[in-house]
C-alpha cells in the first residue's frame, strides 16, 4: 500500500521520526570519514611533505566558511529537497530547481563510487584473508548495491542507523591504528622521524599559503556531502534545528578526525623524506602502518572497516538522491510517480528505485567496457565533485542574498564560502586536466543545461515550484521554528 498525492488529494508526506544523531548519520556516513582517509591523504603529502596535516586543517576552515550559508538557510527552511527549497526561497523558484538539479547529478554518481569503495576494499579484505587472490569488482559491487538497497528500503530510521553503525565500526578500527602510532611515537626509543614534532605544522622550503591552499583542496573534498542532512527537512523531528546541528557536527567530527589522522599517518611513515616517500608511494596507507605497527589480521579489518564505510556511504547517496526525486515528482516537475510514499516504512519507494537503477545501469556500463575499478572511482567520483561545487556557489549566493537585508554583517562568510567553492571549482577545470578528465565538465554542463532548460520550457514552472517550497513552511511538514540557529 502506498500514498501519493493523486490518490489522496493532499501531497505525498514522509514520516518525521529522525532525532538529532539519526539526523547527523547521513552527513556524516555520505563523508565517510573511513573512507575518505583511505584514498586521499597521500595526494596532500605529496603536496606538502610532512605538513600534510596542514591541509586538512585549512581545508576544515574553508569548509566550515562554504557551510555556513548551508546552515543558516537550513535553520529557517526544511525541505526534502534541500537546496531546491534554500535557493528557491532564497533567490527564487528556477533558481532552487538549477541548485537541487545540480545537487541531483552528484548523488546519481555518488552511490556507484562508494559501490567501487566496495568493491576495491572488499577485494583487498578478500585477498588479505587468503580467500580470493583477485577478486572480479563488478559482483563485489553490485552486491553491495543489492545491500544498500535493501537497507534503504526499511525506512528511514533503520537507514540512517545502520549509516551510523557503519561509520562507528569504521572509525573505530582505524582508532587502534592511531592509538598504536601514537603510542609508538611517544616511546623514547622511537627514531625522531617517527616522533611526533613541529614538522607536522611547518611548510617545506619553497611551499608557501598559495601550495598550501592548492593542496587543501584535496583535503576540502573529503568532507563533500556534509550538506546530506539538509535532505531529512521532513522526516527530522526538529528539522531547523537538528539539521544545522547536525551539519556543524559532522564537519567538526570530521575535522578532528581528518587532522589527527594525517598526524598519525605521516608520523608513522616517518617525517623525513624517505618517509614522505613512502606515504606517497603505498597504495593503501592504512592497510601498511597496520601491519607495521599492530599486525596484519588488523590490516584486514582496517579494509573491512572501509567496505563499511563505502556502505554507509552509499546508503546516505541514495537517500538523498531519492529525497530529491521525491521533491521534483511531487511539485510535478518530472514524473508524478517519483513522488510515492510506501505507507508501511515511509520511503519514497519509486524514487529508490530509480536511484539504484541509475547506479546499476553506471556499474554495468564501465563493466562491459572493461574498465578497472579505481577508473570507475575516480570517473564517477570527478563527475560528482564538479556538480556539487557548482550547488555549494549556487547555495552560498543565496545565503548572500537572504543575509544581506536580514543580518548584513554575517554576509561576508557566505561570501567567502562562494569564493572557496569557486576557488576549488576552477581548479578542477584548469590547468585542463589530461583526457579524459577534461571532458567531464562538458559532462556535469550538458546535464545543468538539461535542468535550466526544463525550467524555462515547462509549463506553469513558477507556479509549480512556487506551491511546492510553500511546503518549507507549512506548519504540518516543518515545525514553526525559523530563524532558530545552530
Amino acid at each position: 500500500m502506498s500514498t501519493t498525492a493523486t490518490t489522496t488529494g493532499r501531497p505525498a508526506r514522509l514520516r518525521r521520526e529522525l532525532r538529532f544523531l539519526e539526523t547527523a548519520a547521513v552527513s556524516v556516513g555520505v563523508m565517510a570519514p573511513t573512507l575518505a582517509m583511505s584514498v586521499t591523504g597521500s595526494e596532500a603529502a605529496r603536496s606538502l611533505g610532512a605538513a600534510a596535516p596542514l591541509a586538512f586543517v585549512v581545508a576544515a576552515v574553508g569548509v566550515g566558511l562554504v557551510a555556513y550559508g548551508f546552515v543558516r538557510l537550513s535553520a529557517e527552511f526544511a525541505h526534502a529537497g534541500s537546496v531546491y527549497a534554500f535557493v528557491g526561497n532564497a533567490v527564487g523558484p528556477r533558481a532552487g530547481f538549477v541548485a537541487g538539479w545540480a545537487l541531483l547529478g552528484t548523488y546519481l554518481v555518488f552511490p556507484p563510487v562508494s559501490m567501487m569503495g566496495v568493491a576495491i576494499f572488499g577485494s583487498a579484505a578478500l585477498r588479505s584473508a587468503g580467500l580470493v587472490a583477485d577478486a572480479d569488482w563488478y559482483p563485489l559491487a553490485v552486491v553491495g548495491l543489492l545491500a544498500v538497497t535493501l537497507l534503504a528500503a526499511r525506512g528511514i530510521r533503520p537507514t540512517t542507523r545502520s549509516v551510523l553503525a557503519f561509520e562507528v565500526a569504521s572509525l573505530a578500527l582505524i582508532g587502534v591504528v592511531m592509538v598504536a602510532i601514537y603510542a609508538h611515537a611517544a616511546d623514547d626509543g622511537t627514531p625522531a622521524a617517527q616522533r611526533l614534532s613541529t614538522d607536522v605544522v611547518q611548510l617545506p622550503p619553497g611551499v608557501g599559503l598559495t601550495g598550501l591552499a592548492l593542496a587543501a583542496t584535496a583535503g576540502f573534498l573529503a568532507f563533500a556531502g556534509f550538506e546530506s542532512a539538509g535532505s531529512l527537512g521532513e522526516e527530522s523531528v526538529r528539522p531547523t534545528r537538528a539539521i544545522p546541528r547536525a551539519i556543524v557536527l559532522a564537519i567538526g567530527l570530521g575535522a578532528v578526525f581528518y587532522v589527527l589522522c594525517m598526524v598519525a599517518q605521516t608520523i608513522g611513515f616517518g617525517t623525513d623524506a624517505a618517509g614522505t616517500a613512502a606515504f606517497t608511494g603505498s597504495q593503501a596507507p592504512l592497510d601498511t602502518l597496520a601491519t607495521r605497527y599492530v599486525g596484519s589480521s588488523v590490516a584486514a579489518a582496517i579494509d573491512v572497516g572501509a567496505v563499511l564505510s563505502a556502505l554507509g556511504a552509499g546508503l546516505g547517496g541514495v537517500t538523498v538522491a531519492a529525497r530529491m526525486m521525491f521533491s521534483f515528482g511531487r511539485d510535478g516537475l518530472t514524473w508524478r510517480p517519483l513522488a510515492t510514499v510506501d505507507a508501511a516504512t515511509g520511503v519514497p519507494r519509486r524514487a529508490l528505485a530509480l536511484e539504484v537503477t541509475v547506479a546499476f545501469v553506471l556499474l554495468t556500463a564501465y563493466r562491459v567496457a572493461g574498465a578497472p575499478p579505481l577508473t570507475v572511482f575516480f570517473h564517477l567520483a570527478t563527475i560528482g565533485v564538479l556538480s556539487l561545487l557548482v550547488m555549494y556557489v549556487l547555495t552560498n549566493l543565496a545565503a548572500v542574498r537572504r543575509l544581506r537585508r536580514r543580518a548584513p554583517r554575517e554576509v561576508v562568510l557566505p561570501v567567502a564560502g562562494t569564493v572557496i567553492a569557486g576557488f576549488v571549482l576552477y581548479r578542477h577545470v584548469w590547468p585542463v586536466p589530461p583526457p579524459p578528465f577534461r571532458w567531464f565538465p562538458y559532462v556535469v554542463a550538458a546535464w545543468l543545461l538539461g535542468g535550466f532548460a526544463l525550467a524555462a520550457l515547462r509549463t506553469g514552472f513558477v507556479a509549480r515550484v512556487s506551491a511546492g517550497l510553500a511546503r518549507s513552511q507549512e506548519p504540518g511538514l516543518a515545525p514553526a521554528e525559523h530563524g532558530a540557529g545552530a
